[in-house]
This record gives C-alpha cells, structure tokens and sequence, in this order.
C-alpha cells in the first residue's frame, strides 16, 4: 500500500513505498487510526494539559476570567491544518461559533516536533521552531532541525497519556511547553530536510522491519508566501537563484508559496521580491 494523501507534486519524496497504508495529512490519519482519533479533539487535548478551556457558547467569566484577557479560539477538530478559524480575541470577544472552543493564551516559543514512535515510546525526534513574525497567527517561516532537547520529556509524556501501543510518525506542537496540536502524521512540508536516511527509517518501522533510528536531520526552512493572488510557474523558475525552491501552494487557502533553502537570508530575499510579483487579478 502506499502512502495516502500525498500532493502530486511531492510524489517523487515518498520512497519508498510502505507495505500497509500510512497516512501524511490529517484526514487520512483519522480515518486509518481509529483507536486513536481522540488526538485530533483540541479541547480534550487542552483540558487534558490542565489547559483553561471550553466550548464557545460557556462564558469565558464563569472561570473567572475578566472581559479584556485574550484568549484563543479555534475549532475543536480542523483536518486541514493551516490554523483555520484560529483567532485572538478578548474574553469578551468569543464568537458564537459551533464547533470551536477558546482557550488560555500560551506564551513562549512556538515548536513542532516530529516524533517516530514504536509501540507508544518515542525512539526520533525532529524539532523545528516558529518565527515570532505571524500573518494572521500563521508563523512566516520555520526553522528546521533545530535542538531542543529540553522539550523531549514534554514531548515523550503526552506520547504516553495520547498514544499508548502507537507505532508509526506523530506531530506535536507546543507554546511555551503546552500542547496546542497532536497529529497522527509528520509535517510532510519539512521532510525535504529530513536527510536520506529518514523515509527508509520511516517505513522499515511502520512495516515491522529492523528499525534504526536516522540521525539529527540536516535542517533548513521553510517560508511562506501568504496574500490572495498568483504567480506564473514559468516566471518563478526563471527568476529564482540557486538553492531556494519555490513551490507553489494551491491546496492551502490565503497561502500563493511555500520557500525552501539552507539559508535564512537567501530566503527572505526571495520572498520580498515574490511579493512585488503577485497577480491579484
């Protein structure tokens, strides 16, 4: 079987194939792990971290919470990623909305973490970090393959209370050490980083072949073009130096671009002059 929910243009990443299915985006993940689906409720995953949470429809004041604190709302369960329906708001502020719940704003450094489980213990982990600068909550760009040791025991005890007998790839991301996001997938966005040895690794482990953990991936990062509009693939191609890749994004609403490169700078230049190229009409 192969694996689901890969983007045609990102076929060529994934091999080698896997003997049983394994899923790369959240849909696919539901629905191929059903003893496990209960990661995806970002309310029960907030409370469960001892989180000040609830469904939208409780007042925020009944815990005591005053009228111009921030919080943060979103949908309970979003299988599309991209921070869909996340806002800011003030207590006062929490929108009616069915389906979405507010929670405590956290503060702190924004991770992502990719963790190969076997049987409900972490054996790898991968660790990328948000840029403080947002577009709408959404980081700019992300830098890959950075140590961050000290968020391993964070991450290996909701291994533990979510994931229990687990075996394949997970995504977890913290603020300030607080979960806000548990996935049944990798961020398949960064993969392009991971080094060689890591989709061998990948699949041997899902498949129940001898298992080797890679080694601490290469990193790099990821930039993202955000606004409404479009750019011409054969203009990108052209005009792009070497070492940055352009990708262009149309499965991701409010998003034209995804940016790859070893160095941060040669990014961002792209990415300004990209700004200047965009077609609104």
């Amino acid at each position: 079987m192969p694996f689901i929910g890969v983007l045609p243009e990102r076929i060529s990443l994934f091999q080698p194939q896997p003997r049983r299915a394994v899923a790369v985006n959240d849909a696919a993940a539901w629905r191929l792990n059903p003893a496990y689906r209960q990661v995806y409720n970002k309310l029960d995953l907030a409370l469960a971290a001892r989180l000040t949470a609830a469904p939208c429809g409780v007042a925020p004041g009944e815990f005591g919470i005053a009228a111009q604190s921030p919080l943060f709302v979103k949908p309970i369960i979003n299988l599309f990623g991209t921070a869909l329906g996340a806002q800011k708001v003030s207590s006062a502020e929490v929108p009616p909305t069915p389906g979405s719940f507010w929670c405590e704003c956290l503060n702190g450094e924004h991770s992502s973490s990719d963790c190969l489980v076997e049987n409900g213990e972490p054996r790898w982990f991968a660790h990328t970090l948000a840029s403080t600068e947002k577009d709408a909550e959404r980081p700019l760009y992300w830098s890959i393959g950075v140590a961050r040791p000290d968020l391993e025991p964070i991450l290996t005890t909701i291994i533990h209370r979510h994931l229990a007998g687990y075996t394949g790839l997970c995504n977890i991301e913290l603020i300030g050490g607080q979960p806000i996001e548990l996935h049944l997938r990798g961020s398949n966005g960064f993969f392009d980083f991971y080094g060689t040895e890591f989709l061998p690794s990948w699949v041997a482990l899902v498949d129940g072949e001898p298992f080797t953990p890679p080694p601490p991936i290469p990193g790099g990062y990821v930039l993202s073009l955000f606004g409404h509009g479009t750019l011409k693939k054969e203009f990108v191609a052209q005009n792009i130096p070497q070492g940055v890749k352009v990708q262009i994004d149309q499965h991701t609403p409010g998003r034209i671009a995804i940016l790859r490169c070893t160095e941060l700078e040669a990014g961002r230049q792209v990415l300004s002059w990209l700004v200047r190229h965009i077609d609104t009409v």
